[in-house]
């Protein structure tokens, strides 16, 4: 494709991304007002122009930047199908700390489908298993040493979907990404408030850190 295709291909997926950023959050609004607590407490969307804006237009962004770097309609279909579930997960975890089964395990299912085209075959599977399985000792390990959970079994999930999304040294890449990200706002944040208390979802960090690997990724 010449550079004029790939521009105007690139602005018409800019288009297509905001929509889908903004069935994002309908779709994250309609999940919280589904989502139920033992207490009967619902979860209510909020309203800030980040929580409102921030999927279409991340959505808008990744979508031109994918468009653009990808020659492959097919492949740019699939990873930006990829694309809009991260970026639910980052605003969804960023407003109510919570990555929610009904995004994860189905997103899980597809990664699994594609993971099995991949060379090897089985590659995916075991790193998702790998990572899904060190997380789960980290989140059990946390809540035994400091009795809370350091890491919630949603980033369990989310890591396990990573690595059946991207493979074994991507996912290591991404968790690197992730972690650095999470690291660079705790300390601003610290910084920020004079104290060492508190609490970040990890969540939207580790997912910021397989977009940039699934933005790196081959065709």
């Amino acid at each position: 494709m010449n550079f004029q295709g790939s521009a105007l291909l690139a602005i018409a997926w800019v288009v297509v991304g905001a929509g889908a950023g903004w069935f994002v959050r309908w779709g994250s609004v309609r999940l919280a007002r589904l989502e139920e607590f033992e207490d009967g407490e619902k979860l209510e969307p909020g309203n800030r122009w980040w929580q409102v804006y921030g999927p279409p237009v991340l959505s808008a962004i990744l979508f031109g930047l994918f468009a653009l770097e990808i020659g492959s309609f097919p492949i740019l279909v699939l990873r930006s199908v990829f694309v809009l579930i991260l970026v639910q997960v980052i605003f969804f975890d960023l407003e109510h700390r919570l990555i929610l089964d009904r995004v994860m395990f189905p997103s899980m299912a597809v990664a699994l489908v594609v993971s099995l085209f991949g060379n090897p075959w089985w590659a995916g599977i075991a790193t998702g298993l790998a990572a899904g399985g060190v997380f789960m000792l980290l989140a059990l390990a946390g809540s035994a040493i400091f009795r809370q959970d350091a890491l919630g079994f949603g980033d369990v999930k989310l890591a396990a979907f990573m690595g059946l999304l991207l493979g074994p040294l991507p996912t290591i890449r991404a968790l690197f990404y992730g972690v650095f990200l999470a690291g660079l706002v705790s300390i601003a944040i610290i910084i920020w408030r004079r104290s060492m208390k508190g609490s970040i979802a990890y969540g939207p960090y580790l997912a910021a850190g397989a977009l940039i690997v699934l933005f790196q990724l081959p065709q």
